[in-house]
């Protein structure tokens, strides 16, 4: 298996059981009951914030000068609509619903001889806890940049409703990570690249991510010390050794640019954990950071502690991640599973959800969803998921661009399995060395990713909220596609579901034309879906059903539209609009 280690050094060269379930009102009559799909202008179109609690303003922005006088936005939770007012101006307020951990969509719209036209859509997290669904972003660079630069990046992030970032490698030493000068903080330091960070960088990205209501994690090692480490008062008796009689310390060899290799300590050593809690302490005083994102570098194999002992590195984690919660109570911690390395452990900690770096043989779109699958199963389904999944990675050894299909198809089996993708900075990420810029987002990939984050926030209490992955006896009557049950096989449509309550969820993702099983896509070979369009689809039932609906990144917006079906006996029928990359069908009993 390859670990973070190697990689490392290679690229820098080049659910808990709260849910919103309050009593839904009754859908409005103007809500679309046909399977017709209406025009969509994709207008530009941002909210104020990337979360809100309930009972909070959300500011909208668009331009309505090219919007028509008769258009209105209506406000939907799943496919209810809650409020449909005209667009004033351009820029309104909306005051969001009581109840806590609900998604929800805006759509402007206007219709004219029967006829609707979506402009815009944007979906809005009503969450007092970023945690329950986490959508994580990162920031790389913290060298002088104007405040200017900093709004820019940070409030694109908030367009794509990121709610927490890692600040990666903005640290100076792993063991002593904010530098002091006497009893201040550095102006400035070296990271190990021997790149220049600025206190003032870190500290204005800290203030302007609190300003959308994101919260800022600051990023180190649980195990790492600089060369002569013992001078700050690192203990010799802390560190892990390749051998029983402490003679050779197991350390991570870097090459220049490099300033300093990174010596390993046993995380669940007493005296490590006291001295990087008041190193954690020691950041929390003078930068304002909400959490601790803790990294690792994978399976060592055998190693020993100073005394002689062998040592599971893997089932230390827990005892770290806990003694810096009990420390400091009011901050978040969430680790690093390398290749899902001491997931277990963290999974049973006090981290606050779980993050997944994807390393092989973790290769194929059924171990992305399995990865997310066994994490609920660790957590026992109370913990949502964010993968680290660096995409088009040979591709990135040099100057180019991401493959946009690569990214949907990826983002689609993630998403529809209930996972958050780490992949948004100041750039996209291709690299686990975060500030490799290599790649950059063709424009419809750009456009399309807006649409597929509206869609993870609009519908999360469907994605991310509880349930039960089930399998559903559905299939073509018409032969216009070729579904078969997950997981994905090139040539098909994979069809899986998951029950909710009285709602039962299906998910469809297009395949019929993949040319890779590969979710990385290393060299971008992966090739958009062919759109299909009116496909009739059967599926068996043993309820009677109410309500056939249909939601999609790909289309409208996200917008959902309620279909027409007829039910006889256990067999019930519909016709899908229309498939691209990923439909998620939903049928309420």
């Amino acid at each position: 298996m390859k670990t973070k280690i190697i990689h490392l050094i290679t690229t820098f060269l080049l659910f808990s059981t709260f849910s919103c379930k309050g009593v839904e009102p009754e859908a409005s009559p103007i809500t679309p009951t046909n399977p017709v799909t209406p025009s969509f202008a994709n207008l530009s179109i941002t909210t104020d914030k990337a979360v809100y609690k309930p009972n909070d303003d959300v500011t909208f922005t668009v331009d309505k000068t090219v919007l028509p006088a008769s258009a209105k936005v209506r406000y939907k939770f799943k496919n209810t609509v809650l409020e449909d007012v005209p667009v004033a101006a351009n820029t309104w307020k909306w005051k969001t619903p009581t109840t806590d951990f609900c998604g929800y969509i805006a759509e402007v719209y206007a219709s004219s001889n029967n006829v609707e036209t979506i402009y815009a859509t944007i979906g809005i997290d009503v969450s007092s806890d970023w945690k329950r669904f986490p959508r994580y972003g990162f920031l790389s660079k913290f060298n002088q940049i104007s405040d200017d630069e900093i709004n820019s990046i940070v409030g694109n992030l908030n367009r794509f409703h990121i709610n927490g970032l890692q600040f990666y490698d903005w640290q100076n030493k792993h063991h002593k990570p904010l530098p002091l000068n006497g009893s201040t903080p550095a102006t400035n330091w070296k990271d190990i690249g021997n790149r220049d960070i600025y206190f003032s960088t870190v500290e204005k990205y800290i203030s302007v991510a609190h300003g959308f209501n994101m919260k800022a994690m600051f990023y180190d090692l649980v195990y790492g010390a600089w060369d002569n480490a013992e001078a700050d008062g690192v203990n010799k008796e802390w560190y892990i050794y390749n051998d029983n009689t402490h003679s050779n310390r197991d350390f991570l060899s870097l090459p220049s640019p490099f300033i300093s290799n990174l010596y390993l300590l046993d995380p669940s050593n007493a005296g490590w954990k006291d001295y990087m809690k008041n190193e954690a302490k020691n950041v929390y005083k003078f930068l304002a950071f909400d959490g601790y994102h803790m990294d690792q570098l994978g399976d060592r194999g055998v190693r020993y502690k100073f005394d002689g002992s062998s040592m599971n590195l893997g089932t230390s984690f827990k005892s770290y991640i806990d003694a810096i919660k009990l420390a400091i109570p009011d901050k978040c911690n969430v680790m690093n599973a390398v290749a899902q390395y001491g997931q277990q452990g963290i999974a049973t900690s006090t981290s606050d959800f779980l993050y997944s770096e994807v390393w092989g043989p973790s290769d194929s779109y059924f171990d992305l969803a399995n990865i997310i699958k066994q994490n609920n199963v660790l957590s026992n389904n109370s913990k949502n998921t964010v993968l680290a999944a660096y995409m088009n990675y040979d591709l990135a050894n040099n100057k180019g661009f991401f493959n946009t299909p690569s990214i949907l198809m990826t983002n689609a089996v993630i998403f529809a399995f209930g996972g958050a993708h780490l992949e948004l900075g100041e750039h996209m990420l291709c690299k686990e060395y975060f500030p490799n810029d290599n790649l950059s987002m063709k424009d419809d990939l750009k456009s399309a990713l807006v649409n597929y984050y509206d869609f993870l926030v609009a519908y999360q209490n469907l994605l991310r909220d509880g349930g039960t992955f089930n399998t559903v006896d559905i299939r073509s009557t018409d032969k216009k596609m070729m579904i078969d049950t997950w997981p994905a096989n090139a040539g098909n449509v994979a069809v899986f579901g998951k029950k909710i309550n009285s709602t039962q969820v299906i998910h469809l993702i297009n395949f019929t034309n993949s040319k890779t099983q590969t979710w990385r896509d290393n060299t971008g070979v992966q090739v958009a879906p062919v759109t299909i369009k009116d496909a009739k689809l059967e599926f068996t039932s043993t309820g009677t059903v109410k309500k056939v609906w249909v939601a999609s990144p790909d289309i409208i917006g996200g917008a959902s539209r309620s279909l027409n079906f007829a039910q006889s006996g256990t067999k019930v029928s519909f016709t899908l609009p229309e498939l691209q990359y990923w439909d998620m069908v939903i049928v309420e009993y």
